[in-house]
């Protein structure tokens, strides 16, 4: 068997010295009185299982300076107001969009706005989109999973997603409530427990399955809830894919090219753990902070936003993307301006130097299909890595058994420097980028000071298992 130099598999970085701005919340709603007052008339308010939170300007905004947020980007929140009037719902949607616009206008620092569209009128949405993003200068739309059984990924949907792709289009993705729902069983607990992690990682493989971010490659979608249950469904749809392709029942799925144009919110349940799942299907760039407000108290999400910046800081593998996922990505995906605001709330702790050498072993699992291409570039990147890169002292692959696809590997880098430098140079961005689609699994652990002592029982390990 050959033996291949590995460079493992990590993360895409940047450098912190401090957070140069604010937080950028992906995930919120706005709530005016005429979008509430239309949904109580038409008996609509607990469609989605939950009465509308109270809402105000004011408030908002307060909860952003308390926790820390710089800029909102704001959407319509569930049920869309359509229930068979669509003259009724086109009325109602311009109104909200021109309101979004005239908050926007109202705080340009502050928020930003995601058009909605009448659908499931195609036409009418269309004509909305023109004039949302050509005239109002919304900054994206919002598309339901679904809109009244018509699903994301549905072939009546193609003229809306050229519009789109031709502005060049950022896509915010809430679930609703689907059609039809168990009625008795969402008694039991909100809809919103037992469907909406369902309902998004419905409607993005109805789009993965007709590869709709390939064909209009200029989208950009971003994924609600931490993924939902994507990291979950995708290896079991790549598992089932060529059963069911030898049926006839699926075409070719491009996992790659479709992957790269999803971006995911931690709306709901961030975690360091929740994130490293998500690493599995996308990377760091990709991921967004997103609160939800207001449908958990200001104090509560101000609370969980603290939590989930202090996790960060003292997680030593994830630290240093803890500036992308909350800030960096968000401002960079809706064009936000730099700043120089000193007024941040939320600033990364910064660690003192390790001088001493840092060692890791991990566990990675390859796709079969993509063993031979995957150790090939694996082996390229990681002699260049090796080359021209003083502080990565040895990366080592070991194949646990002959033609297996689980890898083990051991990492050791001179300091937390080299290994943080290491993962911002471009041989390592474009050797992940190739393969992520590659990886199965992954058994992330975290870096710890060398300890000559532990040595034996490290190389003890790297035998592999008997």
């Amino acid at each position: 068997m050959k033996r291949f130099t590995f460079f493992f598999l990590a993360m895409m970085s940047s450098s912190l010295a401090g957070m140069a701005r604010g937080v950028v919340d992906v995930h919120s709603h706005n709530i005016p009185p005429f979008y509430r007052e239309v949904i109580e008339q038409l008996d609509a308010a607990r469609e989605e299982g939950f009465p509308l939170p109270a809402w105000d300007v004011d408030s908002h905004l307060s909860f952003m300076d308390s926790a820390g947020i710089e800029c909102s980007v704001l959407t319509m929140p569930a049920p869309q107001p359509y229930f068979g009037d669509g003259d009724e719902c086109r009325r109602v949607v311009r109104l909200y969009n021109e309101y979004g616009a005239r908050l926007k206008s109202a705080h340009p620092d502050r928020f930003r706005f995601c058009a909605s569209l009448p659908l499931p009128d195609v036409d009418a949405a269309v004509a909305e989109a023109v004039y949302a993003l050509d005239t109002l200068g919304a900054d994206g739309v919002k598309l339901a999973t679904n809109s009244r059984g018509q699903y994301l990924g549905d072939e009546a949907l193609d003229p809306l997603m050229e519009v789109l792709n031709s502005r060049n289009a950022v896509i915010v993705l809430h679930p609703h409530r689907p059609v039809p729902v168990n009625d008795s069983l969402v008694a039991t607990l909100p809809l919103a427990v037992y469907e909406y992690p369902a309902e998004t990682t419905r409607a993005l493989l109805n789009l993965l399955a007709r590869n709709i971010p390939v064909r209009y490659p200029n989208l950009k979608f971003v994924v609600p809830h931490c993924g939902s249950f994507l990291p979950l469904a995708l290896p079991r749809l790549k598992a089932l894919l060529p059963a069911l392709q030898a049926k006839g029942l699926i075409g070719d799925i491009d996992f790659k090219s479709n992957l790269s144009r999803l971006y995911y919110d931690l709306a709901g349940a961030a975690s360091p753990t929740v994130i490293r799942t998500m690493l599995t299907i996308t990377t760091p760039d990709h991921i967004l902070y997103g609160s939800d407000y207001p449908y958990q108290p200001a104090s509560r999400l101000a609370q969980n936003l603290q939590q989930l910046s202090a996790a960060l800081d003292t997680d030593r593998d994830l630290a240093p993307y803890k500036a992308m996922f909350l800030s960096e990505n968000g401002a960079r995906l809706f064009s936000l301006p730099s700043t120089n605001r000193e007024d941040s709330v939320v600033v990364p702790a910064v660690a003192e130097a390790d001088t001493g050498m840092l060692v890791r072993i991990s566990e990675i699992e390859i796709y079969p299909e993509y063993r031979d291409a995957y150790l090939s570039a694996a082996m390229e990147v990681g002699a260049t890595s090796v080359r021209e890169e003083p502080g990565v002292i040895a990366i080592y692959p070991m194949i646990q058994q002959r033609d297996s696809c689980q890898v083990r590997i051991l990492e050791i880098y001179a300091n937390d420097e080299a290994y943080r430098h290491h993962l911002t140079t471009p041989h390592f961005i474009t050797y992940k980028q190739g393969t992520l689609h590659m990886v199965k699994s992954l058994d992330l652990v975290d870096m710890i000071p060398m300890n000559p002592a532990a040595m034996p029982a490290i190389f003890l390990k790297m035998k592999g298992d008997k």
